[in-house]
């Protein structure tokens, strides 16, 4: 099966695809803020350069895209154009992510990471971000992601 878009056409929608300042960071960002917490944001100095940082209580906070660090959900599924392409990308993601993680830790962070799909949904986001909230302010940094 071929892509309905030109390799030129794709190209272009993909260069608008950000990392940055998604709905999701927004919501958590927005969470944290109301409960009184202070971060940081993209912090580059940091491995990975996490979306959130919370200095004072050693905690990272990543916002992953299902599809682009592939979470078991169905917006996680590999497309099924290009799937060598796509696998060896998500795959390349995959293994960073979890580099980026063991090198944090080594530094003592607590590191989350919150899926896409959990904050899309309320009822989810509320849950999750609720739990994170008081490993955070609890200081039970046990339970990670």
């Amino acid at each position: 099966m071929s892509d309905i878009y030109s390799k030129q056409k794709r190209s272009e929608i993909m260069s608008h695809i950000s990392g940055k300042e998604t709905k999701s960071e927004i919501l958590v960002r927005k969470f944290l803020f109301t409960n009184g917490l202070r971060f940081r944001k993209n912090v580059k100095d940091l491995p990975g350069k996490p979306d959130i940082v919370l200095p004072k209580y050693k905690t990272i906070i990543f916002i992953h895209g299902c599809f682009w660090h592939r979470h078991d959900c169905k917006r996680g599924t590999l497309p099924t154009t290009n799937v060598e392409f796509w696998k060896a990308k998500i795959e390349g993601n995959v293994e960073r992510d979890k580099r980026n993680v063991a090198e944090l830790e080594k530094l003592n962070w607590n590191v989350f990471i919150v899926w896409q799909c959990e904050i899309q949904n309320v009822q989810m986001r509320q849950e999750k971000l609720l739990h994170i909230l008081n490993l955070i302010l609890n200081s039970k940094m046990t339970i990670k992601g």
